[in-house]
């Protein structure tokens, strides 16, 4: 059985077995349900795959422990590097100190994946969940779009993305909007889509994917501000410059940095984006005044 959805105007499609009961707990994706068509890329789930002989290709490391642990292989044959297949091998845990447990093989340009889970019942969603990410971000990073680690509100018909580190209080600072600042909605409180259109407007999206925060809502506005949050022991915003507002931005972006191709085309976007979406900087505390203080001044 396949679906077929459409995130930010890029469709895909998500194979599992008829019957399996992986289909009920893939509820944050029926939103995003549309007609079959062409696809970014198509993900099958299987219970069985072999393994290919691999050779390093990158390995994540992140700062916080709890993010989960990523390793990229690609297929080789012996010492060598397979030519004429090179698939791409990602393998994934939960954290930083679980075992490996999820493996994603992707075709060379990453239209075509399978992933394989090694415990089905308990980590066969954060796999095709993961492997969807993946994918969706290689796939879209010379398309005008990305895919974003930021919380966003909508306001006034307009996207506001709150960037940050894990930690820094960017879920903490939606939610103050939502209780402060009046027809503040919740869009997406983990990975939103930023995307250029073909009339040049930024606009964002919500996505499939939203943290532990169940958001999944299929709806777009125009982006009105990035602001880069800091733990702070005053609350204060200031408005940044084009090269502090890309090294606030750029690192909220997933991507595959490595193949110059995606990172070119991250950074043409980001570029556009800049130069229409002003970036700020808010030094705050969890409270009422730093919501008002950001509202009022990015608005």
């Amino acid at each position: 059985m396949t679906e077929y959805y459409l995130v930010a105007g890029h469709r895909f499609s998500i194979e599992i077995e008829d019957g399996s009961p992986l289909w009920d707990r893939l509820d944050n994706y029926h939103p995003f349900r549309c007609e079959a068509g062409d696809c970014i890329f198509n993900l099958r789930y299987s219970k069985q795959e072999p393994v290919p002989t691999k050779m390093p290709f990158y390995k994540d490391k992140p700062e916080d422990e709890d993010q989960p642990r990523m390793e990229i292989y690609r297929e080789a044959d012996g010492p060598e590097v397979k030519a004429g297949a090179n698939r791409w091998i990602i393998e994934m845990a939960p954290t930083q100190k679980m075992p490996i447990c999820v493996r994603i093989i992707a075709s060379p340009d990453f239209h075509s994946g399978v992933v394989h889970v090694a415990n089905e019942e308990h980590l066969a969603i954060f796999g095709i969940n993961n492997a969807a990410m993946l994918l969706y971000a290689f796939t879209t990073a010379t398309l005008g779009t990305l895919e974003m680690h930021a919380s966003v509100i909508a306001n006034g018909g307009r996207g506001y993305l709150f960037l940050g580190k894990s930690g820094t209080g960017k879920s903490t600072h939606s939610n103050l909007w939502l209780k402060y600042v009046e027809g503040s909605e919740l869009l997406n409180d983990d990975n939103p889509i930023v995307r250029v259109g073909q009339d040049g407007i930024t606009r964002v999206y919500g996505s499939p994917w939203s943290g532990k925060t169940p958001c999944y809502r299929n709806m777009t506005v125009p982006a009105g501000a990035f602001v880069k949050l800091n733990q702070a022991p005053e609350n204060r915003i200031r408005q940044c410059n084009i090269l502090e507002s890309y090294a606030a931005v750029y690192p909220s972006c997933s991507g595959l940095r490595q193949i110059r191709e995606f990172a070119d085309g991250m950074h043409q976007t980001i570029e556009h984006i800049l130069l229409q979406v002003p970036c700020y900087e808010l030094d705050c505390l969890p409270d009422e005044g730093a919501a008002r203080l950001s509202s009022q001044t990015i608005r």
